[in-house]
Order: structure tokens, then sequence, then C-alpha cells
């Protein structure tokens, strides 16, 4: 079993959740999702606070528990299991739109009239640097969230929305604008909660049954509720016939994010679920929204996902504490936000900020940084000092931003000593942290002993078979034909 110290944080969610939420009401609740910057929000009155903190409370408690039950029963089924240790090949987005369609043709006894598909998506590098408004180098992956509807014909009064999910088989219904979101699971408040911001874009959904079906892993740090809001805004333009502009259509699945799963994200997810593009990773400016493309030409280099199948508790409550960490270091330097600052800076005010405060500042300052070098290395096929990046942004959040865990440490530690020699190239924790997936960079030729022997490590020291898939960058958010 493992060995090493555990780096998480003392399991008080609600107390967590409170600090936040006191500290940044409006933040907690999303009402500054516009441009995806660090919120400047003054505290309401105490009732107001208080309102804020059981809502966004809930919220997030009601993500971990489904998240965590999600996750258990995954490891379940890996623990043990030696088909843990294959790659797994996915299903290709064909396939997966014939299985939905033939899904809604058994449930609703007819052909859905729409369908649509959006990416999740792994993060090379630049982890938590969004909502700082930093740069970040994501792809979008061959795993997709696929919605599909038809339209209810003599529906009579409000428009009614009935949803289905495939891979918790589980309903439920709404009218869109008129529901009580808090009363609905939380995988669906993310759909409610997009089709609320497309019907004030004037994309206002009829009557609609709605069947979804995902293969994006479901906590493991690959945004699946960013590809869900995606997929939902895309069907509502097909449904529609209108279409949002692309910027619009991701802010607004992030405004949906904040306020109706209460979870304060930055533009990272929803931007690459719409703007992915094949072949490419998106190095994207949080503060201007600008993108770049960046290629990944070389056919011998492979993207190697492997998740920990394991998801520690404190995911929901630690990602709004590490913001409003930085926020306050922000204003206690003067600045914007971590954008604007430096490791210069960083040391005039070491004796004004805490020291968790320096800690978590000197990983965002660094890592925006690493970002743009390794986008520039990337682009150059310089493979050895951008592994050297990812190792460095491995460490960093490891140890100043204090988001890993013994899990991903030790996947992290197996890829160096398995790909010693140039078979890995770099590997790293991608996602929120405290448990989810690593993304390394293997040598084609290596990808299956690697792979193998990480896998067999990794099981031998924790008892739990890990899940492995490789990735292509995929295309962002499209409207499935035929």
């Amino acid at each position: 079993m493992l060995g090493r110290r555990s780096r998480q944080a003392p399991s008080i969610l609600s107390a967590t959740v409170r600090q936040y939420a006191q500290a940044n009401p409006a933040t907690a609740t999303g009402s500054s999702a516009g441009s995806g910057s660090l919120a400047q929000t003054e505290s309401g009155d105490a009732e107001e606070a208080g309102a804020t903190e059981r809502v966004v409370n809930l919220q997030l408690l009601e993500r971990n528990l489904l998240e965590s039950k999600l996750m258990d029963a995954a490891s379940g089924t890996h623990r043990g299991d030696a088909a843990g240790l294959t790659i797994d090949p996915g299903i290709p987005l064909d396939e997966l739109v014939v299985r939905v369609k033939r899904d809604y043709q058994q449930r609703f006894g007819r052909a859905p009239q729409w369908l649509a598909a959006a990416p999740g998506r792994v993060n090379l590098i630049g982890e938590h640097t969004d909502y700082n408004e930093g740069f970040v180098l994501p792809m979008a992956i061959e795993r997709y969230v696929v919605v599909a509807a038809a339209e209810v014909t003599g529906a009579a009064g409000e428009a009614e929305v009935g949803l289905h999910s495939c891979l918790l088989n589980q309903s439920e219904r709404c009218q869109v604008g008129a529901s009580d979101f808090r009363k609905l699971a939380p995988w669906a408040r993310y759909v409610y909660g997009v089709m609320v911001g497309c019907g004030e874009q004037g994309l206002a959904p009829p009557a609609l049954e709605v069947l979804i079906d995902s293969t994006v892993p479901l906590g493991g740090g690959l945004s699946s509720s960013a590809a869900l809001e995606v997929a939902t805004a895309t069907l509502l333009e097909a449904v529609t016939g209108k279409s949002l502009d692309p910027i619009r259509k991701a802010l607004l699945c992030q405004k949906a994010e904040h306020h109706y799963a209460g979870m304060p994200c930055g533009i990272m997810d929803q931007f690459t679920s719409v703007l992915g593009q094949a072949s490419h990773l998106l190095l994207l400016d949080c503060r201007s929204t600008e993108v770049q493309l960046v290629p990944l030409a070389d056919p011998d280099v492979e993207v190697l996902i492997i998740n920990t199948n394991v998801k520690h508790e404190l995911t929901g409550s630690e990602y709004p504490l590490r913001r409003s960490q930085c926020e306050t270091a922000a204003r206690t330097m003067g600045v914007r936000s971590l954008r604007d600052a430096s490791p210069a800076l960083l040391a005039e005010f070491s004796a004004s900020l805490d020291p968790v405060l320096q800690c978590r500042a000197r990983h965002v300052i660094g890592e925006i940084e690493r970002t743009e070098m390794a986008a520039q290395c990337l682009a150059a096929g310089q493979w050895a000092r951008l592994g050297e990046l990812m190792y460095a942004s491995h460490a960093s959040l490891r140890d100043d931003y204090e988001v890993s865990c013994q899990e991903l440490d030790l996947l992290v530690e197996l890829a160096q000593k398995h790909g010693a020699g140039g078979k890995v190239i770099g590997s790293r924790m991608t996602g929120g942290g405290f448990g989810g997936c690593t993304v390394s960079l293997v040598r084609k030729n290596h990808l299956e002993a690697v792979a193998a022997a990480i896998g067999t490590d990794y099981r031998q020291q924790t008892g739990i078979a890990p899940s492995l898939f490789t990735t292509r960058p995929a295309q962002g958010a499209q409207i499935v034909r035929g």
C-alpha cells in the first residue's frame, strides 16, 4: 500500500464552503461568470450571505456525493481487475451516436429529431490558472457527451422538458425558467441552467424529450460537466435553428455551472469543448479569450490518460477555497489578478502574505510561465524541455497548491520510472486534483509496455487497477447529422 504522507486537507466540507461563500457571495453563486475574470464583489447582508452559504454548500455536497458514488462504483469495477491494465480503445463518436439513437427509439418509441455532441478535455499544462486570468494549454479528447431530442407535439401550457440520463438511469422533468432547479438531480441542473441561459439569448426550447449518454469519465478531471453543458447548448442551436457566437456559448455554459451547480470554474473547460480543433491544442489566454492553435503534429507521440479511479471528498470544497486564496493574494499585492504578478512582486510582499497564500501565488505565477513555454516547446518539437515543464507543474501542484494526492503522485513517479530514456516525455496530474487523472506524453513504440508497467505497479501498491486510454486532439462541439 501507499506509504507516503497524505497531502489531503482537513475534511471539513461545510466550513470550507462557508468561508468561501461569506467572502465571495457573488462568485460562489456564479453572478461573476461573464468574462471569466476574478470577481470583485462586496459582501451582502448577513441574511443573504447565509442563504448563499446554504445553497452553495448543498450544491457542492450533492455534486461531491454523486461523483464519489460513481467513482466508488468504478473503483469496485476495477479493483483487482486485470482488464484495468489494458488501454481502453473507447467508443468512436459514430458508434455512440448509433447507440443513442437506438436507446432513444426504445425509450420514446420514435427516432430523435436532433442530436448534438461535445467532447471532454484534458489539460496538458496550466492548472488552476484559468480563474487567475492566465494561460492554459488544453485539448478536446475523443470522449463525448451526446444529447438527443424530439419535440413533444400537442403540449399544453408551459413547455415541459423531460430529461433522461442513460449513464445514471435517472429521469427528471422541468419547466425551463419556472422550476426550482434545486429540486433537480445534480446532473440535471447543468442541463437546466444551460436551457435557461439559451432562452435568455432567444433559443428557448419547446416541449422536448431529451436523452443523454456519455463516454467522458465522471469525476476524472476531464470536464464531463462542461461537455454536458456544451452539448446541451449545441442541441438547442439545432432545435431552434439559431446559432450562438462560440465565445458567447462557452460563457453561457460557464455561467450555468457557476449558478446552477455552485462551481466557480474558470473558462477553460467550456472553451475547449466548444472550440477544440482536431490535431491541435489550444493556447487559451483566459483574460482576453484569445486562442492560438498549437499543432500536435508528431505521429510518434501519444497522449496517455490514466485515471486513478479514486476521488477524494474534498474536490468540490477545495476548489472555491483555492480560488478565494488566489483572489486574496492578488488583492494584497495590489494587482487585478495573479496574471499580473511576478516572482519579484511576490518576494516584495513576502512579509505581508500568509505562507499558504505565498504558496498558492507561487504556483500560479510559475504555472502561467510554464504554460507559455510549453506551447513554444510543443510547436518546436522540443520534447525534453516540454517534459521538464510537465514534471515541474506536477511538483508545484503537489507542494505549493496542494491539490494532488498519493495516487496521482504515484502515477507520475511510475511514469518517470518506466519512462526513463525518453519513453515517457512528461507526466503530470490534470484537472482539479484530489484524484482523477494524469496526462502523459509517451513515445508510440513504447506505449503498450509503459502503460502495462505503470498499471501493474499502481495496482500492486494501491489495490486499485487504473483505467487507461489514449486520445488525439479532437474536434469541438458539433450538431450530428443523419
